[in-house]
């Protein structure tokens, strides 16, 4: 069990700052994917919404559920994350993971904010609640990658402007025709 004094080094006045400085912290309206982590642990959950174009990251929201480690966590990815590809954000996880379960140094800028959670890779039942943003963020990229965005998948228009909506296999004959509204 930790002692008082070793908690309150582990909640420093820099990690309590960038908690109570929340980015990105509402849900986007219409994302290209979401994804949702927890940690058993100690219960914590994010979820992340992305949009992408072009392969980077265009638009960001989330809604965290964690302690002050991952709220922090969440702020630092928020604030570096937009305009940043699958491989910048793999590498960043990398990158803190190393940080935190083998004393590794700090993570590569963007992400070089994430400094100040190093004091807590003494504690590694905190480590899940510090991965969760970046977690969440990346196997939302992993959905857009695979081809699982949530952008209404049983809804197709085609290029005649054509709307298609798919129940099961089957597409309705005739297609509903939307010629003049776009």
């Amino acid at each position: 069990m930790p002692s008082e004094t070793e908690l309150i080094k582990l909640y420093s006045d820099k990690i309590l700052q960038m908690a109570a400085k929340p980015i990105y912290r509402e849900r986007l309206s219409e994302p290209d994917a979401s994804a949702t982590k927890r940690s058993p642990l100690c219960g914590s959950a994010v979820t992340v919404d992305i949009n992408v174009e072009s392969g980077v990251i265009t638009h960001y929201g989330q809604d965290v559920r964690a302690c002050a480690l991952g709220q922090a966590s969440s702020t630092i990815i928020g604030k570096s994350i937009i305009g940043r590809s699958i491989t910048e954000v793999r590498k960043a996880f990398e990158e803190l993971s190393e940080m935190l379960k083998n004393n590794g140094p700090t993570p590569s800028e963007p992400f070089d904010d994430l400094y100040i959670l190093q004091p807590a890779s003494e504690y590694k039942n905190r480590h899940a609640s510090i991965l969760l943003p970046i977690e969440a963020t990346l196997a939302a990229f992993q959905k857009i990658e695979d081809g699982q965005t949530i952008r209404f998948p049983w809804i197709n228009v085609d290029e005649e402007k054509s709307l298609s909506i798919i129940v099961g296999n089957a597409i309705p004959d005739p297609p509903i025709n939307l010629a003049g509204y776009g």
